[in-house]
């Protein structure tokens, strides 16, 4: 808090707490898998899945726009890509 003023934390955005969320599900379920499915696909699903969070977290901490936008995309990108290895899951 600021001189009366909150702050919205990222913690708060209903954007983040979905992109956990999603993280801790798949991280769940790969963790169930065998070695070979988690060394191949497991690995590469669960890092795409995890940096859609990180990137909106990190993201959120920058101080100029242009760079909150930045990892917005990054953010959007690794969705994609998450959805690229759900398919091959």
């Amino acid at each position: 808090m600021f001189m009366g003023k909150k702050y919205i934390e990222v913690k708060d955005l209903e954007v983040y707490k979905a992109a956990l969320e999603l993280s801790q599900y798949v991280w769940e379920i790969v963790l169930k898998w065998n070695y070979f499915a988690k060394k191949t696909i497991g690995t590469q699903f669960v890092s795409a899945i995890d940096s859609i969070s990180s990137n909106i977290a990190e993201g959120w901490g920058r101080y100029h726009k242009k760079e909150k936008i930045r990892f917005f995309y990054f953010s959007r990108g690794s969705l994609d890509e998450s959805k690229d290895w759900t398919r091959k899951a």
